[in-house]
């Protein structure tokens, strides 16, 4: 059976999640933005020294495991899929911080480590990820207070934040120019590639997590003139879509009995681009299905026993989605319960109770003769039990108005106001 590329592509992200990350030094500060104080101010990163090593086995394994399931849990099974397990789990990762009891007990669950194994997975991961001339993975995170005095913060939340995460953080009106302000954040750090993460601000919102990572590295051998080609690319369904192919050859193989793939290296050999074609007569949908973290970890782990010639179409897409039904299924609902969250270790606000609202996703990449481009952005949205009216009525122009009797409802005055100074 003809099977569609495109929909198993975004496995690749997957093992982005295991080459992703420089570019991110805990104990980093930023420069507050227009119409934002640095929240920073009077909390000061310890600049911990961490040994440039990879995280224990272990963790990355567990790690992994949370990537293949939230892949899972977000493909369809028709459409185009494209996450960044590491861009959501950062943002994540963060808000765990100021989680405490059940809640925090079903975040930890979700992201299979605890929130100081998270903090320590993260710190080691970043520091021990390289760059160079012609590959770069820029990482970072921001988390952005509102400046209503309804909400308290705590001072150690934001430290922990600062000195694993190298968050920037900043207070705001929560207004148009913060929703201008976080947009423009979110596009610089991305490199353009996620060109806004939010939509709107709503009146309860409280907080925003924020993780944004650009990736853009050069093959380790450029495609030629003469190594692209056109040829037909068909969809599950039959249907043939033309497309530009690139050939090469001497790619290290991955496989096993459901699929057949390659790993084909950027330059310096320090990140990959990974894809797995499921065998004939398996549809992408039923191969994922049957996907694990420690069957990727395992078919990555066997890159370069054996070469094969590749041809990989040239291709560029994005994805957005909205995560609460996605992480409440994964066993994290009672962080987007408006009664029974616990964020307590993160602040309290006089309006209520504070809790998940939604966790967005953006993704982005861009593959050509030359190499790769991905962009991805995670915001972690933070709210209370704000009372608001969505409808607002001004009488800011001629109006009618009536006395009413409120047993029968009828008017026993009724008018017409044409002009208040009438």
């Amino acid at each position: 059976m003809k099977r569609n590329i495109k929909s198993f592509i975004c496995i690749v992200l997957l093992a982005a999640f295991a080459m992703t990350a420089s570019g991110c030094k805990p104990g980093g500060t930023g420069t507050a933005r227009t119409g934002t104080v640095d929240l920073m101010k009077g909390i000061t990163a310890q600049h911990m020294s961490f040994t440039p090593a990879a995280p224990e086995k272990a963790q990355t394994d567990r790690a992994a495991g949370f990537g293949v399931d939230l892949f899972k849990a977000c493909f369809d099974g028709e459409n185009n899929c494209l996450v960044s397990p590491l861009s959501v789990l950062s943002a994540l990762s963060m808000t765990v911080n100021g989680a405490k009891g059940e809640t925090l007990e079903a975040m930890e669950k979700t992201l299979g480590m605890t929130a100081d194994e998270l903090n320590r997975f993260y710190a080691d991961y970043c520091t021990a990820l390289p760059s160079g001339d012609k590959y770069k993975l820029n990482l970072a995170n921001s988390i952005w207070f509102t400046s209503d005095p309804r909400l308290t913060v705590e001072r150690s939340f934001l430290q922990t934040n600062a000195d694993y995460y190298g968050a920037e953080i900043y207070k705001a009106d929560f207004d148009d120019q913060t929703l201008s302000d976080i947009n423009r954040w979110v596009k610089e750090k991305t490199d353009g590639m996620i060109p806004e993460i939010l939509d709107r601000i709503p009146p309860e919102a409280v907080m925003y997590l924020i993780n944004a990572l650009a990736f853009d590295a050069e093959w380790e051998t450029v495609y030629r003139e003469n190594e692209v080609y056109t040829r037909d690319f068909t969809l599950e369904n039959g249907e043939k879509r033309e497309a530009e192919y690139m050939y090469s050859e001497h790619e290290a193989y991955i496989g096993d009995e459901n699929a057949d793939g390659f790993v084909k290296y950027y330059s310096g050999r320090k990140y990959a681009f990974a894809a797995l074609l499921p065998k004939e007569g398996m549809t992408v949908a039923e191969y994922v299905k049957q996907l694990d973290g420690e069957t990727l970890m395992k078919l990555l782990a066997g890159a370069g026993s054996e070469s094969a010639a590749a041809v990989l179409p040239k291709f560029e897409t994005k994805f957005d989605i909205e995560l609460s039904k996605v992480l409440t299924a994964m066993g994290m609902g009672i962080a987007f319960d408006a009664e029974a969250a616990d964020f307590s270790g993160l602040g309290v606000s006089s309006f209520g109770n504070i809790r998940i609202s939604r966790v967005i996703h953006k993704t982005f990449i861009s593959v050509d003769e030359r190499g790769t481009k991905a962009g991805a952005a995670t915001a972690v949205e933070m709210t209370d039990e704000a009372f608001y009216l969505e409808k607002e009525v001004v009488l800011n122009r001629p109006f009618v108005y009536m006395l009413i009797d409120c047993e029968t409802n009828l008017p026993f005055f009724i008018g017409t106001m044409m002009d208040v100074e009438g």
